[in-house]
């Protein structure tokens, strides 16, 4: 449960850190803005593949995504 509060922890530093709204990060993945508000929120992961986007839209590694910073 913990690495949970981490990735949501991490996603939304990472988001802040460049200034991005929830719903400018939510139409990069291709998802809804509730979707993307649950990952933040800790209530759910995102798959491999948005994983994947989200370290090529914050240019980080897939570890610094769910490591702590």
């Amino acid at each position: 449960m913990q690495e949970l509060y981490q990735i949501s922890k991490n996603l939304k530093a990472l988001r802040n850190q460049y200034g991005y709204t929830q719903s400018y990060v939510a139409q990069q993945l291709g998802i809804r803005y509730q979707s993307y508000h649950a990952y933040e929120t800790g209530l759910t992961v995102p798959t491999l593949e948005n994983f994947i986007k989200l370290a090529k839209l914050y240019d980080v590694s897939l570890d610094d995504l769910i490591e702590s910073v």
